[in-house]
């Protein structure tokens, strides 16, 4: 679901299902949530950001809203 962000592009945190690790203030990390259907292909939505004491503050500002074309 996300992982760390800092001087490597893949760093610990690693943000999963079953994780023990800790997050604190000041860390930046990537939220990834996906869905990937057999056969068909999959979509993954990625937002990175920062935790600060109030919560996350995203770096990217990527609309959510379906936009149909």
């Amino acid at each position: 679901m996300g992982h760390g962000i800092g001087m490597q592009v893949h760093e610990p945190v690693n943000l999963e299902p079953g994780s023990k690790q800790k997050l604190e203030a000041g860390m930046c990390f990537s939220i990834e949530p996906g869905i990937y259907l057999p056969g068909v292909g999959g979509v993954r939505i990625e937002d990175y950001g920062w935790l600060g004491e109030d919560g996350f503050h995203p770096f990217t500002k990527t609309r959510k809203d379906l936009l149909l074309l």
